[in-house]
């Protein structure tokens, strides 16, 4: 069966370019997957920016669009980076993977992100100048970030400050998609901003440390995941705080923008699911529960960013009719 998958493998290799980027999409960055996850992600970024000025319509579907692709570029750019970054990692431990084994190159891979960024470049100027600012901040942080710095032995080694200093690019991907309201409008990112800038923090560190917590019979070796890093009890603690710190951040930012009850309540609600799922694994650690974990963390993740952003701003509208 291996064998078979193998042979597959290696056959793709030599279709087309077109082709082998789709293969590529679907096994690196299934944009189906991420792309709803994504949406709701900038969509809410620009909805709550309005809300936050006291707008009671929906932005221009254009304006949408725009943020939506731009993140979605963004967080292309991010899976191209890891690619790069960690290549020597996955020819030794992961040679099934589309680059070890083959399917694309890395000039090709680097040619793709140079497209994407000409895409994002375009919308900004499109728009509005002052886009490209913020978009050549987020570049620079993306391309310290895949170079680690310049300090890779040092984070390697300390796997906490790895973590936080590589999620600061959510906020900043956050920052710039919210600046497709507030930058056209008024050149300004408005007041009550922060929380919800702290909220993709977070979230991003609750997927983040989510997708790493696995079973013992799941562990694959070259894999640092956080259970074996910090053992079962200490990551699933360290989720379960950063869903609490985002549940934090989730509420202050609805204070703003006049939905704190609804919010309030979804809270207590994704908390208690969270901690029975987070204290069945560590009483009993199995694939389902890690799986049931990631998931989770992907719907909690969904939620946040609708509960702030397009939830609120279809209540107002729906309300004014």
């Amino acid at each position: 069966m291996v064998l078979d998958s193998v042979n597959y493998n290696l056959a793709d290799n030599d279709k087309s370019i077109f082709k082998r980027l789709w293969i590529y999409q679907s096994e690196r960055f299934p944009v189906f997957a991420h792309g709803f996850l994504i949406l709701a992600f900038s969509f809410s970024a620009v909805c709550y920016s309005a809300l936050l000025r006291q707008q009671a319509y929906f932005p221009s579907i254009s304006i949408l669009l725009a943020a939506f692709a731009s993140a979605l570029i963004f967080f292309l750019l991010l899976r191209i980076a890891d690619e790069f970054k960690d290549a020597e990692e996955d020819a030794r431990y992961r040679p099934y993977r589309a680059v070890p084994r083959g399917l694309v190159s890395f000039r090709e891979l680097a040619f793709l992100a140079v497209c994407v960024l000409s895409i994002q470049a375009v919308l900004a100027i499109s728009w509005n100048t002052g886009l490209l600012w913020l978009l050549a901040l987020v570049w620079l942080y993306l391309f310290a970030m895949s170079n680690e710095f310049g300090v890779k032995r040092w984070l390697k080694a300390h796997p906490f400050v790895y973590m936080w200093s590589h999620m600061l690019i959510m906020p900043l991907i956050d920052l710039y998609a919210t600046s497709w309201d507030w930058m056209i409008v008024s050149g300004f990112p408005p007041k009550g901003l922060f929380w919800f800038l702290l909220l993709s923090f977070f979230n991003g560190m609750v997927i983040e440390v989510g997708r790493k917590i696995r079973a013992p019979e799941s562990e694959e070796e070259g894999v640092e995941t956080y259970s074996v890093l910090w053992g079962i009890n200490t990551s699933v603690a360290i989720w379960l705080i950063n869903l609490s710190l985002t549940a934090i951040s989730a509420w202050m930012a609805a204070i703003n923008v006049g939905f704190a009850w609804p919010v309030s309540i979804l809270l207590i609600i994704l908390i208690s699911i969270a901690m029975v799922l987070g204290f069945k694994f560590m009483r009993s650690p199995s694939p389902a529960l890690s799986k049931g974990i990631e998931n989770f963390s992907g719907i909690w993740t969904i939620l946040m960013y609708l509960s702030l952003g397009l939830l609120p701003m279809a209540w107002i509208v729906l309300r004014g009719l």
